[in-house]
Parts: C-alpha cells; sequence; structure tokens
C-alpha cells in the first residue's frame, strides 16, 4: 500500500503540469472571465484567471474589473497556463500578456482579491496588501464586500435578455 502511495506521489507532479497555449482575447466577460482565440485556429476557449477574484459585474467595481482586464488584454496576444478545468468547462489558470502577469497587474491596481483558500491569503496577496493601503481601486472603499460573499447574499449577476 505505502509503494503504490508513494508512486502516486510522484506521478501526480506530472500530471498537474500546466498546459501552456498562446492566443488573442476576443471577449472580455467580467473582471476576472474572458474568451481567447487559440493561434492554432480551434475554437475560442472561456478562461477564468486563477490566483484572484473580481467584484461581480452586479457589484460596486464590477463594471471598472472588467474594463480594466479589458484594457491589459483586448485584441492583444496573450500566453495562457492552464491549471485546470472547472464545471463550467472553463480553463483555469494564469495569463500573461507582454510578459506581464495579467492577475498580478489586476490585484495590484485594486480590481480584484488574491483568492483566499482556507488560512492561505493567496499567490497575490502582497499586491492586494499594497492596493489597500494606497486606497486603490475597489480598496478605496474602508469595507469593500468580497466577491464570494456578494453572491452568497445576492446570488449571481443576472445578465439583461
Amino acid at each position: 500500500m505505502w509503494r503504490q502511495f508513494i508512486v502516486l506521489c510522484l506521478l501526480l507532479p506530472a500530471c498537474a503540469q500546466a498546459r501552456v497555449w498562446t492566443g488573442v482575447v476576443s471577449h472580455v466577460s467580467d473582471g476576472d472571465t474572458l474568451w481567447i482565440r487559440p493561434v492554432d485556429g480551434s475554437v475560442p476557449r472561456k478562461v477564468r484567471l486563477l490566483g484572484l477574484d473580481a467584484p461581480e459585474l452586479c457589484q460596486a467595481g464590477g463594471v471598472a474589473a472588467r474594463a480594466a482586464l479589458q484594457a491589459l488584454v483586448a485584441g492583444k496576444p496573450v500566453q495562457v497556463n492552464v491549471n485546470f478545468q472547472d464545471s463550467y468547462d472553463r480553463d483555469l489558470g494564469r495569463l500573461r500578456v507582454d510578459g506581464r502577469d495579467v492577475g498580478e497587474a489586476l490585484v495590484s491596481a485594486g480590481h480584484a482579491w488574491s483568492s483566499r483558500w482556507h488560512n492561505n491569503r493567496g499567490p497575490y496577496a502582497a499586491q492586494e496588501d499594497a492596493a489597500r493601503a494606497a486606497g486603490l481601486g475597489l480598496f478605496g472603499d474602508p469595507a469593500p464586500e468580497m466577491p464570494g460573499d456578494f453572491r452568497k447574499r445576492h446570488g449571481a449577476c443576472q445578465s439583461p435578455r
């Protein structure tokens, strides 16, 4: 049994390696979700940025977060490092444009929170702290509501029909 466990532990890092692809951003849905057309000509992929959580569109700061993401990436070639796929068939990963980490840029400008998981403050905790200290973006509000809390209270934003 221990032998199988050790083999599994050795194989997991190889299975968990990110898949990297490039494409051009064709649409920004909100502050942390966008559509990218792969350069290989395959169908556009929906990508959710990993490591951050942007406000919902109907939440304070949501429209500004989407506009900030659009300004960073719209129509530009990007590199996508996919770590997982979620239950909505979105690629979950990190995005780079012009050599810059898009998630880091959004959190640094106060347009998103670093993702939290249990006691871990996430990959962009230092950037969030700096944005808070400077009162940037959504952190200009002394008590901005995290998107997860907003969704619990209000549900997901409804798209206009």
